[in-house]
């Protein structure tokens, strides 16, 4: 009996990514940096920049429960992260021109240290009272070197998730691939039915010769239809 190919696929998750969750880091300290070092009232970049941050975490969250059904999405939002990371960046950028206060190099002992942080803590709890206490300057460069390793990290996701929908295909796929092995099931059991209900040998065999002809046929149709002949 065929097995028929399973539809939805396992989704969700998305906690358990390093991705988002070093997302969730970008965005809790985003709103902390524009707490402490941007204008409440009068200046949209608050509001662009916390979106932007919020939409990283949010897509990659959207993706994961979407990609029981369709890859396509999950690769699609996965996507959007990414471009939300890079305008997020942009901003960090322009706030350390506008304050005259060029950022890390990367051989700077302060930026090999954040690095070396970055990779060991992903959760938002180790990182609070660094952005909560330390100066704008320091805020900024450290809010730059998480997000250029939440970006490698989702690019890394991306790759996998290429590779996967190029295994699993699409929901269309696998819908057709189930129906196909459904009607190849019913195939099987018809046949089995029509020959076991040969009442003798000679009966049974003239059965056999009958499906063997239309299956012969078949063939035949679909080489012509294909010109494989």
């Amino acid at each position: 009996m065929p097995e028929i190919p399973q539809i939805v696929l396992p989704h969700g998750g998305y906690r358990k990514l390093t991705a988002f969750q070093k997302s969730e880091v970008v965005y809790q300290m985003t709103v902390v940096f524009c707490r402490r070092f941007l204008p409440a009232h009068g200046d949209r970049t608050v509001d662009q920049m916390t979106q932007a941050a919020r939409s990283c975490k949010q897509n990659i969250a959207e993706g994961s429960a979407s990609s029981g059904t369709s890859k396509e999405t999950e690769l699609k939002l996965t996507n959007v992260a990414r471009a939300s990371l890079d305008e997020l960046l942009e901003d960090y950028l322009d706030y350390l021109k506008a304050h005259d206060s060029p950022p890390w190099a990367m051989n700077d002992e302060r930026a090999v240290a954040a690095k070396k942080l970055g990779r060991e803590h992903s959760d938002w709890e180790y990182w609070k009272p660094i952005f909560e206490s330390r100066p704008a300057e320091t805020c900024c460069n450290l809010a730059i070197t998480l997000i250029h390793q939440a970006r490698s990290l989702i690019d890394s996701l991306i790759k996998y998730l290429e590779a996967d929908f190029v295994k699993h295909g699409g929901i269309r796929e696998r819908m057709h691939a189930a129906r196909t092995a459904a009607r190849g099931e019913d195939w099987d059991k018809s046949v089995y039915s029509r020959l076991d209900g040969a009442a003798t040998a000679v009966e049974l065999e003239a059965r056999a010769d009958e499906i063997r002809r239309k299956v012969s046929q078949t063939v035949w149709g679909i080489k012509k239809r294909k010109g494989w002949q």
